[in-house]
């Protein structure tokens, strides 16, 4: 009941409340607020007064802590609303200038402000504060309180109240029930998939075109009219509004639109067009301009039934429409995030007329905010208002005016696909004041906003990365990301080509044979347990992670990418692979010759391509870790052991007992060389990019999509055909299991011992599904790798094996990198997912920075 009068004795009183919003209780001393509001909210939403002064003066009664308390009461408000909650307020607020402050509070939050209003009898209040000790105060406290309250009550709507319920007396404030109303814009239960449609302007005939190429089927009437349109795939159309003026027939546009909205085949905002119409067909004194009057005249030729359908219609329309949990937002002229959801004039005037200085230009047309500019919301905005040329994304925004009754297009937007269809005007129905202009850029002129400080969780908060991914939550704290800022700042690629970093890689839990630390039979166990049983044992080599960006020529390159570059090779850190440019310049080329040579830009659609693998040798990149840390333990051992062997010697020539330490010092120096070999074997002098190889393992994206869904077999296909080419590319062997089958475990086991006993490093293991692999655990882990005990020494040391060493090691633990590989995991397939639905860069580059700011977590390193 949204009156302000009393609820019918008949049924228990029915309080519509709002999810997000202000409830205001209003009552004297005694009327039963506080009892209220534990029964119908929870603790957290009640802001109480007492509370408040307890909370400044540890005296809940201390009256000469009130002004303090309430500005404690309402900051809190205040933060609560802005944070989206319900706040509701405990007081007495029967004097104007208490509510007039909430309601101010509201407003400034743009929400709504309902007042809840516990009119009991006088004689009750006094009686309820009589039986309580901490109550002190006389009589005529309650009085006063309650002339005020009787004098306020009519008023409470004026006051601001969007709603004002009265419950008199206690019978009817015990029957009250409690109803929690989600905010008009939320339409967050529906997913889509949506097809929405920018401004038509009366351009029915384009309408009814662009419909036909999205799959709708139209249903029309005895005279021939499209009355309605359904998809046979169940998608919704959304309309940005501006349905009408200017164009040839603006009730064809809304006999079409509003039948399929009537039949659940469509969703609307409105325009300032809308807008404008409602206001004329109310009576209002408007001026008929930019079309109106052509729309008005058309509308005369209609019934009377049809004009009265219309602005029912246009005058139910909600400001903006929030959809798809949250993750997109539709309004006619964008809207920025602080306005997402919420309920007022100034929300309702942005998202009509978006953010103007009140100024016009040398058109005559408003001078606009280029709001976009800043956009940081999570949220796609998708909006339309102000003709551009053509439909581009920036900051997570897109506006599809594409002036089709200028002579433009009609273009739409296919959610959650990101993909814009568009039909051309079939004639300009309206000359423009201003001529269609370019999208909206950024300062810089970049097709998308650098990334600020704030975007990778620098800001003043300070509170470091909170990354919201399809499975889940990651968090990188405020030092990871300073760690991860110093390297990005000074060594990274140039961000634009960051698509995505590869996750680090866990190793198979600790083997249980005799002799070995990884086994893969643990491997597979671990897979089986999970509820994966088809997996791929991959061959590992021994080189440098490394992610190639390669674009067919410089026109997909600026255009995705970096103008005057044709690709890149970079790092697991995101660092350019090589440091000599003309080095880099040269295997780009050599790569994306492979890619043409292969036949995959045609067979893919696309004009550039990311691939993740592995540069070989590994001394490409690890020279200087080779030389300074490996070669430098070999030749110290070399040295010393021989001297250590000939001082035993001379021992045992005196008599004494050498014998255990000679043999321990001999088995040192042999297990140094088998050191040293294992690096060795490893390194080859390279001459440019000649003696250089590639070998990649993952198809990670091309133009529009990423790989994430495909199995790992399509993705070895993908690069046998690359190695077909005999340029620098290199084949992976790899092998097909079954975890669950006995014998198909053993072949793998073999297969493993054949690739380490001819000196390789060892193998991984994957699910056959692919990236987004889900067992009985959820999301499985990528990979886990199997290396080789004669790898493994140089990772642990030349002495490894020895039993003593080996018992140790055995009790690793790899929970802790199993579960920062998961996490980086998680974070690439976002950072993927979100630059295949072109989102902007600062989104991309959240989930990649989050993964090199984990790198920074404190993980052994020989894990």
């Amino acid at each position: 009941m949204s009156a302000t009068e009393a609820a019918p004795a008949a049924a228990p009183p029915v309080l519509g409340v709002p999810e997000m919003g202000l409830v205001v209780l209003v009552g004297v001393s005694g009327s039963g607020k506080s009892t209220f509001a534990a029964k119908h909210f929870r603790p957290t939403e009640v802001v109480s007064s007492d509370r408040c002064r307890g909370m400044v003066s540890d005296d809940e009664n201390d009256q000469g802590a009130s002004a303090d308390a309430f500005s404690l009461l309402h900051t809190i408000v205040d933060i609560r609303l802005r944070r989206g909650l319900l706040a509701v307020v405990d007081a007495t607020n029967v004097q104007s200038r208490a509510r007039q402050e909430l309601v101010r509070i509201a407003k400034d939050n743009d929400v709504l402000a309902t007042a809840v209003v516990l009119d009991v009898p006088e004689s009750l209040a006094l009686e309820r504060n009589r039986t309580r000790p901490d109550r002190d105060f006389g009589d005529h406290v309650v009085r006063r309180q309650r002339r005020d309250l009787r004098q306020g009550i009519k008023r409470l709507r004026k006051e601001g109240f969007r709603k004002v319920y009265v419950l008199r007396g206690p019978e009817q404030i015990d029957a009250a029930v409690v109803e929690r109303e989600r905010a008009w814009p939320d339409r967050t239960e529906l997913t889509g998939p949506f097809d929405i449609i920018g401004d038509v302007h009366g351009c029915r005939a384009e309408l009814e075109e662009l419909l036909g190429e999205l799959g709708y089927t139209l249903t029309r009437d005895g005279r021939g009219r499209a009355v309605g349109a359904r998809h046979p795939e169940g998608r919704t159309a959304v309309f940005v509004g501006d349905l009408v003026d200017r164009g040839p027939d603006s009730p064809g546009v809304l006999r079409l639109a509003m039948g399929m909205v009537r039949d659940g085949d469509a969703l609307c905002v409105p325009g300032n067009h809308e807008n404008k119409l409602v206001r004329a067909l109310k009576g209002a004194q408007v001026r008929t301009t930019h079309g109106l009057a052509e729309t008005l005249e058309q509308l005369e030729r209609e019934s009377d039934e049809f004009r009265a359908e219309v602005l029912e219609f246009c005058d139910g329309l909600v400001s903006h429409l929030l959809l798809d949990g949250g993750k997109l937002v539709v309004a006619h002229a964008g809207l920025k995030e602080a306005y997402h959801g919420r309920a007022s004039g100034r929300v309702r005037s942005f998202a009509l007329y978006g953010d103007t200085t009140g100024e016009t230009d040398e058109y005559g047309l408003p001078v606009r905010l280029p709001w976009a500019r800043e956009y940081r919301g999570k949220a796609a905005v998708v909006y339309g208002h102000t003709p551009t040329l053509r439909a581009e994304w920036l900051n997570n925004t897109l506006c599809l005016d594409t002036g089709c009754v200028f002579g433009g297009k009609l273009s739409a937007l296919r959610y959650p696909e990101r993909e814009v269809v568009e039909v051309k005007a079939h004639r300009t129905w309206y000359e423009p004041a201003r001529p269609l202009a370019e999208p909206a850029a950024p300062e810089d002129g970049r097709p998308e906003a650098l990334v600020d400080i704030e975007d990778v969780g620098l800001g003043a908060a300070g509170a470091g990365l909170h990354v919201e991914t399809r499975y889940g939550h990651v968090h990188a704290d405020a030092g990871s990301c300073l760690a991860a800022l110093a390297v990005t700042s000074r060594f990274s690629v140039d961000p634009r080509w960051l698509l995505y970093l590869p996750p680090t890689m866990a190793p198979a839990p600790t083997s249980a044979e005799p002799g070995l630390l990884e086994h893969p039979n643990e491997a597979l166990a671990a897979y089986r347990g999970a509820g994966i049983g088809q997996v791929v044992c991959q061959e590992k080599h021994m080189g440098s992670r490394a992610v190639a960006v390669l674009c067919r020529d410089e026109e997909a390159a600026g255009r995705r990418f970096v103008p005057g570059e044709l690709g890149t090779v970079y790092t697991r850190t995101g660092r350019p692979f090589f440091s000599d440019p003309v080095l880099g310049a040269e295997v780009v080329g050599r790569l994306r010759a492979a890619v043409t040579e292969a036949g995959l830009w045609d067979r893919l659609g696309t004009d550039w391509i990311a691939l993740d693998g592995e540069m070989l040798p590994w001394s490409a990149k690890a020279r200087t870790l080779i030389r300074d840390q490996y070669a430098s333990v070999g030749a110290a051992a070399r040295a010393a052991l021989p001297a250590a062997g000939r001082a035993l010697a001379a021992a045992a020539a005196r008599g004494l007992d050498t014998d255990a330490l000679a043999a321990r010092t001999a088995r040192r120096a042999d297990q140094v060389e088998e050191f040293s070999r294992v690096y060795r074997r490893y390194s080859w002098d390279t001459d440019g990019a000649a003696g250089l190889r590639y070998a990649p393992f993952a198809v990670l994206a091309t133009e529009g999509r990423e790989y994430t869904d495909a199995d790992h077999l399509w993705h070895m296909g993908i690069a046998e055909q690359l190695a077909e080419t005999g340029g620098m590319v290199r084949g992976t062997r790899y092998l097909a299991v079954d975890a669950t089958d006995p014998d198909a475990c053993a072949s793998a086991v073999a297969w493993w011992r054949d690739l380490v006993s001819a000196g390789g490093e060892g193998m991984v293991v994957k699910p056959v599904l692919g990236a987004r692999a889900e067992g009985a655990k959820g999301l499985a882990q990528p990979g886990l790798k199997v290396r080789g005990p004669d790898y493994l020494r140089i990772v642990y040391g030349p002495d490894y094996t020895d039993p003593e060493r080996l018992e140790v090691l055995k009790q690793r633990n790899t929970g802790r990198k199993a579960g920062l590989a998961m996490r980086e995991h998680k974070l690439g397939l976002e950072a993927l997912a979100r630059h295949a639905r072109r989102e902007p860069l600062w989104r991309v580059h959240e989930a990649v920075f989050a993964v090199l700011a984990l790198e920074s977590e404190p993980v052994d390193p020989r894990l």
